[in-house]
């Protein structure tokens, strides 16, 4: 699998998406993909999502991952509908050993310092900062990243296209997720 820091690296916006029916799973990918979006977040609050996720990763150039993976069985049931890489609005210690020990690229979510360092200590040291804008927006990210300058982070919850810019601008972040990138769609 290809670790989270090249995953993140692949696209400035990860859309984060949240899909009922599974027949749009592969036009959204295509679409999504061709508008130069490859990494795809499917979240997990949808009964569909995990045969969405299946779908989807059928869409030659499309890098599917799941969010809102909350337990070992989730990140389990994500992987085996073909999922390549893993989101969790949090961090626990035992989604992060799971997700550790099968080698999956893992993005926990986290909003304070003591977040930061329970990832530290398990060997992360890339983060979704979530929810991104209600955490404390820039000035806060700024503030976490000054004495975890090893960390790299992909905000999210709150972030639009206006505002993707100026998140993207800092240099701890490698990219942000939204669901704006799906309007139209």
């Amino acid at each position: 699998m290809t670790d989270i820091d090249t995953l993140m690296r692949l696209a400035p916006v990860i859309p984060v998406l949240v899909i009922e029916d599974p027949a749009k799973a592969q036009p959204m990918a295509r679409a999504l993909v061709a508008r130069g979006y490859p990494v795809l977040e499917v979240t997990l609050r949808t009964p569909a999502a995990l045969e969405v996720i299946a779908e989807m990763a059928k869409v030659e150039g499309a890098v599917v991952g799941a969010g809102t993976v909350l337990s070992p069985r989730d990140l389990d049931a994500c992987l085996s509908a073909g999922s390549r890489f893993i989101v969790s609005p949090g961090l626990t210690e035992s989604l992060a050993r799971a997700a550790i020990a099968k080698r999956a690229p893992f993005l926990p979510g986290i909003a304070n310092a003591g977040d930061i360092m329970r990832g530290l200590d398990l060997g992360l040291d890339h983060f979704k900062f979530f929810p991104a804008v209600a955490a404390g927006g820039i000035p806060a990210l700024k503030a976490l990243a000054a004495p975890f300058a090893q960390c790299r982070f992909c905000p999210t919850g709150g972030i639009t296209e206006s505002t993707a810019p100026d998140w993207l601008a800092l240099e701890s972040v490698l990219c942000v997720g939204g669901s704006w990138v799906t309007a139209g769609l």
